[in-house]
């Protein structure tokens, strides 16, 4: 009895298609006729929880005996044969569910699940298509398959489509910059963009998608046109800037290139990378332009907290390379600050401090830096060097003796290391010391060779 009160609900559904071929039957027959039915089904339910996909068919055949036309029984023998992998007999079953009854929505799910499973993406957006009827949001699933099968005119129609009525979704613009990818579909999306921006002239997004469509295409000009309306309509867009950034930096504009260069750096809606770049073409644009120092150290300030990209320490290569030494120290001081023990920007800055002559300052820093790490020889021995220059002779000797002390297979720095205090002794007027560390200086030269 109890097992009869679980299936009430399952069997209500079951028997309405049968009441009109048992209502010429009598009572009695139609009571053992149910009971046969009721066995069948329920039989076929335990043996499909159990995986015995066999005997469920069997028990599912003997139901469509008693009740031929019965979309349910059709559906789960789908189930059953879709278990099995059968695909073909799976598919037919529930094409059978949905002429009977079509209006049954999980019936075409059946024949979707079928379709999924072989691959068949052609003819699951067929059925698709039907269940968008009962469910818009199997749109999305179509784009899906639109995307399966190359028909990516009409993914990009209907992923349109769908950010026009419900908004944006990740998936959908990954399909949809793979899609743009190719040209020839760039045009309709171009279109789409114009179109859109007409009827929705306050949305950002559209503007900025179009300016990048142009730009992919070398139509500054048209890209530049549409910052410029971007502008006029959204004041506060920070996006236009960066195209009209390089409109101004094609112009020579020098005030606006600071203007927008500043309104895009300063900006937390715009990506780290696109900073990076309009940073770069800054740099290149004041290369020779010493008087905007103090802005491009502006924009650097902006990147304090990058954890990626030491970008003070990049500018002071970028002029290290340029032999701009002021500039190039200059940015190292900078980075020094925020980054005081990066050992190799501190190289760099002496470098730089030795061939503009400030050995006062290298002096003073080697000084500091011997004390923070005794241990590294570098720091000796651009002390020394720059105490010779300063011709502080005894404080050049104690570095490099001291700095000798903890040199490992570094030669050509050990060859420096006899040059300067051959410089030093050679100062001290001891001339023996001087040839001996001189002469040890040209053998490992020859060594090194």
């Amino acid at each position: 009895m109890m097992r009869k009160k679980v299936l009430v609900l399952i069997f209500f559904g079951l028997f309405s298609t049968s009441g009109t071929l048992m209502a010429q039957t009598e009572p009695e027959d139609i009571a053992m006729v149910n009971d046969e039915f009721e066995n069948a089904f329920y039989e076929s339910l335990l043996q499909k929880g159990i995986e015995n996909y066999d005997k469920a068919i069997i028990s599912l055949e003997k139901c469509l005996k008693l009740q031929p036309n019965n979309a349910t029984i059709y559906s789960e023998l789908g189930r059953n044969y879709l278990a099995q992998k059968d695909y073909k007999r799976a598919y037919e079953s529930f094409e059978k569910a949905t002429i009977i009854d079509p209006k049954n929505k999980w019936f075409w799910v059946g024949m979707y699940d079928v379709c999924y499973e072989t691959r068949d993406f052609n003819q699951a957006i067929v059925i698709v298509k039907k269940l968008v009827e009962f469910k818009k949001e199997y749109k999305e699933e179509l784009v899906s398959l639109y995307m399966n099968t190359q028909q990516f005119d009409m993914a990009l129609d209907l992923i349109n489509e769908l950010n026009d009525k419900v908004g944006k979704l990740e998936l959908r613009d990954n399909y949809k910059a793979q899609i743009l990818r190719d040209p020839k579909y760039q045009s309709a999306e171009r279109n789409n963009l114009i179109e859109q921006i007409k009827k929705n002239p306050k949305i950002e997004a559209n503007y900025t998608a179009l300016i990048y469509l142009y730009n992919e295409n070398n139509q500054k000009e048209k890209a530049q046109e549409v910052a410029k309306k971007l502008e006029a309509e959204i004041p506060s867009s920070d996006f236009a800037q960066v195209n009209l950034f390089k409109m101004h930096v094609e112009n020579n504009d020098a005030v606006n290139v600071i203007k927008s260069m500043n309104l895009v750096l300063a900006s937390p809606k715009i990506d780290t990378k696109i900073k990076h770049r309009i940073l770069n073409e800054f740099l290149l644009f004041v290369n020779d332009k010493p008087q905007y120092d103090g802005d491009l150290e502006k924009a650097i300030s902006y990147f304090d907290n990058d954890k990626e990209v030491p970008v003070a320490k990049e500018i002071g290569k970028f002029y290290h390379t340029k032999k701009q030494w002021d500039r190039a120290i200059h940015n190292y001081e900078i980075h020094l600050r925020k980054n005081p023990e990066d050992i190799e920007a501190i190289l760099l800055l002496f470098e730089a401090y030795m061939e503009k002559g400030q050995f006062d300052a290298m002096a003073r820093k080697s000084e500091e830096m011997m004390q923070l790490y005794p241990t590294q020889p570098q720091f000796y021995y651009y002390n020394g060097l720059a105490n010779n220059q300063l011709k502080s002779y005894k404080k050049a000797k104690d570095a490099l003796e001291t700095g000798m002390d903890f040199l490992v297979d570094d030669i050509a720095l050990e060859i420096n290391f006899n040059i300067q205090l051959g410089e030093t002794y050679n100062g001290l007027g001891d001339m023996k010391k001087k040839e001996q560390y001189f002469s040890k200086a040209e053998k490992l030269l020859k060594q090194k060779k």
